[in-house]
């Protein structure tokens, strides 16, 4: 009975939206909101929908099997497909033209296979929207709105000693280095709730 248990999680429907379920976009510009899925057992009929904030749906396709390109039911204008489920992977894929500040929020792909007594699984983007790009480095990620003057040289005058401080932190307790990489390396691509969690607490590091 274990072993039966194992093998039906074998085949089980998965959705991906890549190692990470975070993105920034450009305002006014066009941004690629990936999303693939897997099944051991094949599809028949399967659905796919993505939607904007849990609630408003901005596509919904439908695939025959394996050997046809995805057909569409209804989607937002501003939606482009891009993915391909004749190709190696089952690319799903959606395109979001004309990027809006009110574009910012959760992006979810889910899907429905039939084949696979209507099994359903789903992925979760968070995209946020910026009039602007800004430079990174290594060990912290500015960004700097409205600050002028004085602040903005108070700012860069914290950074360096920071940057002093953590020199010296590094020369004389090397072992903690492992752990301060590690913790940042965390995949929340199966649990969106989860990596919103973790992406809303990274921008108090800085």
């Amino acid at each position: 009975l274990p072993g039966l248990h194992v093998f039906a999680i074998a085949f089980a429907l998965e959705v991906s939206v890549g190692k990470t379920n975070t993105m920034m976009a450009l305002n006014n510009s066009n941004v690629l909101l990936p999303c693939v899925f897997s099944t051991c057992i094949g599809f028949q009929d399967l659905v796919f929908t993505w939607y904007f904030n849990s609630t408003e749906l901005i596509y919904h396709g439908k695939i025959k099997n394996k050997a046809t390109e995805p057909t569409l039911v209804t989607r937002n204008p501003r939606v482009d497909f891009v993915g391909s489920t004749t190709k190696k992977e089952n690319n799903i894929s959606i395109l979001l033209n004309n990027v809006e500040f009110s574009d910012a929020g959760k992006y979810t792909c889910h899907v429905k296979n039939p084949k696979e007594k209507n099994a359903q699984h789903n992925a979760t983007i968070f995209l946020t929207v910026v009039h602007k790009m800004v430079e990174t480095d290594n060990t912290v990620t500015l960004i700097i709105v409205g600050v002028v003057g004085g602040l903005f040289g108070l700012l860069i005058l914290f950074m360096l000693i920071k940057r002093v401080v953590l020199f010296i932190i590094k020369k004389t307790q090397d072992g903690k280095k492992e752990c301060l990489v590690s913790s940042s390396g965390n995949d929340n691509t199966e649990n969106g709730l989860a990596g919103s969690k973790a992406e809303q607490k990274a921008p108090s590091k800085a």
